[in-house]
């Protein structure tokens, strides 16, 4: 299978509460929501999330716990700055790490982790597990 594209469906009781969010901290773009189903993209079409509601009785209600977005963005120190000033709760500190980021997380309504990092030149000793 060659995939044109690849995107995360969450299934919420807190569409609404989740898009907002997306908007107002992470300048999400809305484009598609019927109420129950939303789609944002971040910064271009192949960056995308889904929020959506049960619509059948075998599409059960997400967990955010163990589940981790990860957003690359260009200067991290800027949006950690943004993000705390905004009053957002930061549940992992901002911090150079050896493979290769400098990152911090914050958590969406759902219990999601979004980790948002920068690109930063990886450690010797992780150097060798780039492909």
């Amino acid at each position: 299978m060659k995939a044109k594209s690849l995107s995360t469906a969450f299934t919420t009781n807190k569409v609404e509460e989740s898009r907002d969010f997306y908007i107002k901290y992470l300048d999400a773009k809305v484009t598609f929501d019927c109420g129950w189903y939303i789609n944002l993209e971040f910064g271009n079409k192949s960056s995308t999330l889904q929020f959506m509601s049960p619509q059948q009785p075998e599409q059960q209600l997400s967990s955010g716990s163990g589940l981790m977005y990860n957003f690359l963005v260009k200067n991290v120190d800027q949006e950690y700055k943004k993000l705390t000033e905004s009053g957002l709760i930061i549940i992992v500190p901002l911090e150079d790490h050896p493979w290769g980021d400098r990152g911090f997380a914050i958590q969406d309504p759902n219990g999601i982790s979004l980790y948002i990092h920068s690109e930063r030149e990886p450690s010797e000793e992780f150097k060798q597990y780039f492909k």
